[in-house]
């Protein structure tokens, strides 16, 4: 018998770990699903359940690859092909050589006897926390089929959010480089030509000018200790944030920012709404369901009132009336959770709660984007005339001086 390291679930919610002896992980994740826990981590103690690898994720299968992996082999499964001929027939699908060679030691796995949340662990990071407890639930309750086929949609949903935010973020982020650039340039290197010919000219110069100038020698003379400073204090901030009361608070800042805290508590309400949903339909319990779409709830604060919501609902409450009583989520989630509650169908209308608050979200973010780019475009036209006018001003007195 071996000690393996183990983290997971219980059925109230409660995210444990400890330590168990046993002849082999399965084993230990089989005494876990017979327990009623929903099964996270399991590894080797000497190892500390694969943490050990925690920092080298291997993104051989990530986005659209995973996307098409989890669905085609839900499709093959639902087709009645045994487990390790339909991972066979799919080493051909993801790009990469890397990838192929994911598949095919999960392949190997299976056909050693390992179970397909066993053999995808075994990956170490290649795969989330949430998607092999969804397969493990799968496994538990014999229908891999449809648990495959709702993550399919889960991870497909959660990607083309993913990619909108991205791609809504990305013309502006290149504007406001492009802006950020220019200023540098015209004040640091092109506006301190200009100050020894109109000190020897002895040109009035304007006010406006002098602050410029000003400002473009001290950039000229100390911008590399700016950036050092500047890359610094980033690193600094890095580190804070790994402090839990530190990046709560932030968080908190976070979701009463004007625009931008309403836009992100969209984002989580759709992520959580819809892990529940998925893994109540997987046939995972309400209060498991809850400590895992926890985790991946990723503002801190909102994260935090999740723990007394999931108190309450152990206690004999309701989860609308917990979520609404102890959390800043939105009232329509609430109410659509309760409507769900007394229809008896939660995880259906969770997810189409999800699918309600993804739409709002893509709206939000193309009217910001619309508005942003203009804004941006005005902006750097602004301070770029000012750069220019602080040199023609000078330039036009000392005109007027000649003639």
């Amino acid at each position: 018998m071996a000690s393996f390291h183990y983290k997971a679930v219980t059925p109230a919610g409660e995210t444990v770990e400890g330590r168990m002896d046993a002849a082999s992980v399965d084993d230990v994740i089989a005494r876990l699903q017979e327990q009623g826990n929903v099964p996270l981590e399991a590894g080797d103690a000497a190892a500390g359940g694969g943490s050990l690898f925690g920092g080298l994720r291997r993104k051989s299968l990530a986005g659209a690859a995973l996307v098409e992996f989890t669905d085609q082999l839900g499709i093959l499964l639902h087709a009645g092909l045994p487990l390790d001929r339909a991972l066979q027939m799919l080493l051909e699908l993801p790009e990469g050589e890397r990838a192929r060679h994911v598949v095919e030691r999960i392949r190997d796995r299976v056909r050693g006897g390992a179970s397909l949340s066993r053999a995808m662990e075994e990956e170490h990071g290649v795969f989330p926390k949430l998607y092999l407890s969804m397969v493990r639930a799968g496994e538990a309750g014999g229908a891999l089929d449809a648990a495959l086929a709702r993550l399919a949609d889960y991870l497909e949903r959660a990607r083309k959010l993913r990619e909108s935010v991205i791609g809504a973020l990305v013309y502006p982020a290149f504007l406001l480089f492009g802006v950020l650039g220019s200023l540098v340039l015209l004040l640091a290197f092109v506006l301190p030509q200009f100050v020894p010919i109109f000190q020897d000219m002895n040109v009035p110069i304007p006010f406006i000018t002098r602050v410029l100038m000003a400002i473009g020698t001290f950039l000229h003379d100390w911008g590399l200790l700016v950036l050092v400073v500047l890359i610094v204090a980033g690193l600094w901030a890095a580190a804070r944030m790994r402090d839990p009361a530190v990046r709560r608070a932030f968080d908190a800042w976070l979701l009463r920012v004007r625009v931008l805290g309403p836009l992100l508590l969209k984002v989580d309400t759709a992520r959580l709404l819809r892990t529940l949903g998925s893994m109540l339909k997987n046939g995972v319990s309400l209060l498991a369901a809850l400590g895992i779409a926890r985790q991946v709830v990723s503002n801190h604060e909102l994260s935090a009132q999740l723990e007394p919501a999931i108190e309450a609902v152990k206690g004999g409450d309701s989860l609308s009336h917990a979520l609404a009583a102890h959390t800043g989520f939105p009232k329509l989630a609430t109410q659509i959770t309760l409507v769900g509650e007394e229809s008896g169908t939660l995880d259906t209308m969770l997810l189409r709660a999800a699918d309600t608050y993804d739409g709002e979200v893509k709206s939000a973010i193309d009217k910001m984007l619309a508005a942003l780019v203009p804004v941006l475009t005005i902006v750097m036209a602004l301070l770029v005339a000012g750069i220019m006018l602080s040199i023609l001003l000078p330039l036009l007195s000392l005109t007027g001086s000649i003639q």
